[in-house]
């Protein structure tokens, strides 16, 4: 039985909050596991909101087996950086189409509502992955209809694009040196991605020493700032 979270009843809200969306459950971890770990040990509530269990991954398995894996995975990554974690049935390769259809905009739009967080990030428009391009509609979209002000700030992170073009767009630098062990822990918690994540732990170790180099640290994260 797939394991199913779904947003009904929230704490009274005391502290700032962050939001992270991500199509998959590692994207969240690969894209912003350093600046996570580090608002949370700020004392700001993160939430990581994940779209999809990611049941194409392995399609020599049952969906039902992958996806009960998978979310097992998120939310031990989820536990090592101390965020809460949301998780929807998303299906892959046809994201904004299955996002209508379950009807997922009000359960998130009464989250952002109530949580008002101070920043938002999301994956970067020019990430090729569909789903990817997808979250990011998806975001923007939310975005538009909250009623509070001010609005979150929005930023998009990188998974799959390994050069952004985002010349026209401001620069977020986090220094991450004292949490990328927390990173790569979190990431690590991916065990059914081993051969999968063999790339992106490459690509975010060649990121991470780059954008670490532009604010003299030994580790950074790098975001661009759409809203």
């Amino acid at each position: 039985m797939v394991v199913k979270r779904v947003i009904k009843e929230f704490s009274p809200h005391k502290k700032d909050s962050i939001i992270v969306f991500g199509a998959h459950s590692d994207d969240f971890v690969i894209g912003a596991g350093g600046t996570i770990a580090n608002y949370v040990k700020e004392g700001k509530k993160v939430i990581s909101i994940v779209f999809s269990y990611g049941e194409k991954s392995h399609p020599w398995l049952k969906p039902e087996v992958i996806k009960r894996t998978r979310s097992r995975e998120a939310f031990d990554a989820g536990n090592i950086m101390n965020c809460r974690m949301y998780m929807f049935n998303l299906e892959e390769l046809k994201f904004y189409e299955s996002y209508k259809q379950k009807n997922i905009e009000p359960e998130l739009l009464k989250l952002m509502e109530h949580e008002r967080p101070s920043k938002v990030f999301t994956h970067s428009q020019e990430d090729p992955h569909p789903d990817h391009q997808a979250a990011n509609r998806i975001t923007l979209e939310l975005w538009k209809k909250l009623t509070f002000t001010p609005k979150p700030e929005v930023y998009t992170y990188s998974v799959w694009n390994p050069v952004s073009f985002h010349t026209i767009y401001p620069a977020l630098y986090i220094n991450i040196t004292k949490s990328f062990s927390a990173k790569l822990k979190a990431l690590k918690a991916f065990r059914s991605q081993q051969i999968q994540i063999a790339y992106p732990v490459l690509l975010l170790m060649f990121r991470a020493i780059k954008d670490g180099f532009k604010i003299g640290a030994l580790f950074g994260e790098k975001f661009f700032r759409i809203k």
